[in-house]
């Protein structure tokens, strides 16, 4: 196969419009990623289960709408596009985007703006999914947030933050690492199934996660209905895995007696025996600045004021990790919020040097928050977005640093005198009223007003350990290992002494 082969004239409409696709990649990419995109094409028949008769493959890319995975689709239309060129056929590529309530319209823009550069709206070999929670859709640029998918995200983050002190990575990234997973069986498995889940991990790290998996799944002793089925192998028996962590950790976050919150949170392991994976890491570089004139110009990629936050250029909720540690440190810690945002943000723009994000783009955010009137304006942004997003209130917010609740209410009485003096008279009350007794229904709805949750939910938390670094509890055990996290000097008072905490977030 030869870049010669490659200038077969177009026959028909469809071959019109991968010529066009075709030809403007070609423009666009680098000779040396061509190339590659060449040799991984070649690589990737080899491992098709049906190499004689392409058009019968379908192949499957998991698309999230940010930088990196728009470089791995527009690297497999490529090769899609190759395998037509040279042999008169192709394989059919499924692309499927899993939306959560952290993903501005600004993301879905983006993933509209690299279809058409790409032509596979115009392509019957092209199939482009949403998937909402468990909800399958065709793309469409306009659809709108399902409101069960926000009430689900904002429960999850309330639920979870409460048991953390609002700390960000599991605040609001557990609950939807593990939608994302499900969002991977369900695609994989929706219509007749895929032959060929495409990867940027290496062979390598993903047997690291395999082995991480299976790990924390003996180690949260998960029960006989996270074991795969009879003669199921490889990736259905990790997501079966995945399903028996995700019931232990929702049964734990929301009580085991919330059938169906966790019922809801399952995820999908049924996926095709014959699924196999096919990893383009050692094919070509995605880090986006190897091809940041590609991503900006063909591919039309905005690194949106909202969706690019950090380490993340397809999520909003980072902005908010960021926003939380301002507050913890004003209202917990009894400092200022500016100091708070600082440390947050010195944290975050090391992980963007750590996962090897352009400095201009490190530049980019670090200049988001480099003054008092830019910190003042991310407060803002941030406050708003918490509220139209999720629905939750900057008092909400701060009830969610102190974790008031959980552990019997260990941190209850500092908050109330702190932040609602008007109820510490009430102390023993409230105590009573969540440990399950019957209680003034003015006061009910004062803390569900103050909390954001439904006093079912304020009891779960009331039974439930607050969870600290090296606790061993649930949520300890997911973010062990985790390498989005790292130990910091700070301050838990306003006038010290220093003292070393762990955060995380992205």
């Amino acid at each position: 196969m030869t870049m010669l082969e490659l200038d077969r004239p177009p026959a028909d409409d469809v071959a019109r419009a991968r010529d066009q696709a075709f030809a403007g990649l070609r423009a666009a990419m680098p000779p040396d990623i061509m190339a590659e995109a060449l040799r991984c094409s070649a690589q990737l028949v080899a491992e098709l289960p049906n190499p004689l008769e392409l058009e019968r493959n379908l192949v499957l890319v998991a698309f999230g709408g940010g930088k990196d995975s728009a470089y791995t689709l527009a690297f497999v239309r490529a090769m899609q596009l190759i395998l037509d060129k040279v042999h008169g056929r192709t394989f059919r590529m499924r692309v499927a985007t899993n939306r959560h309530a952290g993903m501005p319209r600004a993301v879905l823009e983006n993933i509209d703006r690299e279809y058409r550069a790409l032509r596979l709206t115009d392509d019957p070999d092209c199939e482009l999914l949403l998937v909402d929670g468990d909800e399958i859709s065709e793309f469409d640029v306009d659809s709108p947030q399902r409101e069960q998918v926000i009430r689900r995200n904002r429960l999850d983050i309330l639920m979870t933050g409460h048991r953390t002190f609002a700390d960000g990575r599991p605040t609001f990234c557990n609950s939807c690492n593990l939608s994302v997973f499900n969002a991977f069986g369900l695609a994989a498995s929706y219509g007749e199934g895929a032959d060929v889940l495409i990867t940027g991990d290496s062979p390598q790290e993903q047997r690291q996660y395999t082995f991480w998996v299976g790990r924390l799944a003996r180690r949260l002793r998960t029960g006989p209905t996270a074991r795969p089925r009879e003669g199921q192998s490889g990736f259905g028996r990790v997501l079966g895995q995945l399903d028996g962590i995700a019931q232990s950790y929702f049964a734990d976050i929301h009580g085991p007696e919330a059938a169906g919150a966790i019922a809801d949170r399952r995820v999908s392991s049924d996926v095709p025996d014959r699924l196999r994976f096919f990893s383009i890491y050692g094919e070509t570089a995605y880090a986006a600045g190897d091809h940041f004139e590609l991503l900006t110009g063909f591919l039309g990629f905005q690194f949106d004021d909202l969706a690019f936050s950090f380490t993340e250029s397809d999520c909003a909720n980072p902005a908010l990790m960021a926003h939380l540690r301002g507050l913890k440190a004003e209202r917990l810690f009894q400092r200022s919020y500016d100091e708070g945002l600082a440390e947050y943000v010195e944290f975050a723009l090391g992980l963007m040097r750590k996962k090897d994000i352009p400095e201009s783009l490190v530049e980019m955010m670090r200049a988001r928050y480099d003054s008092p009137d830019a910190l003042k304006r991310m407060r803002v942004a941030a406050e708003e977005y918490a509220l139209e997003t999720f629905g939750i209130t900057e008092d909400q917010l701060v009830c969610m640093t102190y974790s008031p609740f959980a552990g019997q209410g260990e941190g209850l009485e500092q908050f109330l005198e702190r932040e609602h003096p008007k109820l510490a008279g009430r102390l023993a009350e409230i105590h009573h009223l969540l440990a399950g007794e019957a209680a003034d229904p003015d006061l009910l709805s004062e803390l569900e007003r103050i909390s954001g949750l439904e006093t079912s939910q304020l009891r779960v938390l009331y039974s439930r350990t607050v969870q600290a670094p090296g606790g061993g509890g649930t949520i300890d055990l997911i973010l062990a290992g985790d390498p989005h996290k790292a130990v910091i000097e700070t301050r838990h008072t306003h006038d010290g002494p220093n003292t070393f905490e762990q955060i995380s977030g992205r």
